[in-house]
């Protein structure tokens, strides 16, 4: 069975975090993400690797303006 497609609010209800997060990660910390038409959507099995290796650690600036 292919893993299911996630919406931008189903993977910030999955990690806890508001929507705008998300987006910020998606611009600056290179979460995984793909654009479909105007949509983004996630593997949350890609998110999920994605934060276990770091990816969203630290303070929320993006990165290079620390």
């Amino acid at each position: 069975m292919t893993e299911p497609w996630a919406s931008v609010e189903d993977v910030a209800k999955h990690l806890g975090v508001v929507k705008d997060s998300i987006y910020r990660w998606i611009e600056h910390r290179g979460l995984p993400a793909h654009k479909i038409g105007r949509l983004w959507k996630f593997k949350l099995t890609e998110v999920d690797v994605w934060v276990r290796a770091g990816g969203a650690e630290g303070d929320d600036s993006p990165k290079g303006e620390r």
